[in-house]
């Protein structure tokens, strides 16, 4: 299971939000590219990135930051994989990050307005497309998260079963920021029903939220999927997860 340190970008900042919540939004580095030097020192193998403005905007606004991250995980002899969602709603913004340097697009608001983009996507980028499915109640939020549709969460999945996605980034908005602890049955119902990697989102708060998912994850994995990931941004900010602690329990159980 692959973890995932979370970069959220608003204002060329590094923050975290409260449900989603723009207003609700806590500065923890002014400079997203030392944020980004720190958790690859600490020995992260993936960041996530997500561009909040751009998500609201339906284009990338914090392309700087990104820009300034990507060269801050580039090390000597390896460069640590990025993948970044956020206002990229079209082939050409996908075609370009690719070319910039990251390693995967995650596909949110357009991957229910406008599917068939994800599925053109990941026969051109094969390996390279995600989609992020955002819930509130079980139900679908886009627009960064300012819209909730009249469609649950695996119902959408389900459409990109044979589109050759590369991964789901499921968030539970209901705990996305308040370290309540992830949703680990919705994630493990998800995770079961597809045979699409899940990565689950939202609540991490400790090691024993890892711990639960780890314990959920073998039953997952029916159709070949399974929890494959987690993403964690506050419990690092506010120190109550260790970014090595996280990474040696996750290595440890692979």
């Amino acid at each position: 299971m692959i973890f995932y340190p979370a970069i959220d970008l608003k204002g060329g900042q590094c923050v975290r939000l409260k449900q989603g919540d723009m207003e609700q939004a806590t500065v923890f580095n002014s400079d997203p590219a030392d944020q980004a030097r720190q958790f690859v020192e600490a020995g992260a193998d993936w960041l996530h990135l997500v561009d909040l403005d751009g998500a609201f905007a339906g284009q990338p606004v914090n392309a700087a930051a990104v820009e300034a991250i990507l060269a801050s995980a580039k090390l000597p002899g390896r460069s640590i994989p990025c993948q970044l969602g956020g206002g990229i709603r079209d082939m050409a913004r996908i075609a370009m990050w690719l070319e910039k340097g990251v390693a995967r697009i995650i596909l949110g608001t357009v991957a229910l307005k406008n599917p068939d983009l994800v599925r053109e996507a990941c026969k051109a980028f094969p390996g390279k497309i995600a989609v992020g499915i955002d819930a509130r109640g079980g139900r679908v939020a886009v627009e960064g998260w300012a819209e909730t549709a009249d469609i649950t969460a695996l119902d959408l999945a389900l459409k990109f079963e044979d589109a050759g996605v590369a991964a789901l980034i499921y968030t539970d908005i209901d705990r996305d920021g308040l370290l309540q602890g992830v949703n680990v049955t919705a994630t493990a119902e998800l995770a079961s029903a597809l045979s699409i990697p899940v990565i689950a989102s939202g609540g991490v708060s400790n090691l024993q939220d890892l711990e639960a998912l780890l314990r959920a994850a073998p039953a997952t994995r029916g159709k070949g999927g399974g929890i494959s990931g987690v993403i964690s941004g506050r419990a690092l900010y506010d120190g109550r997860l260790d970014l090595r602690e996280a990474l040696a329990l996750l290595r440890q159980a692979a």
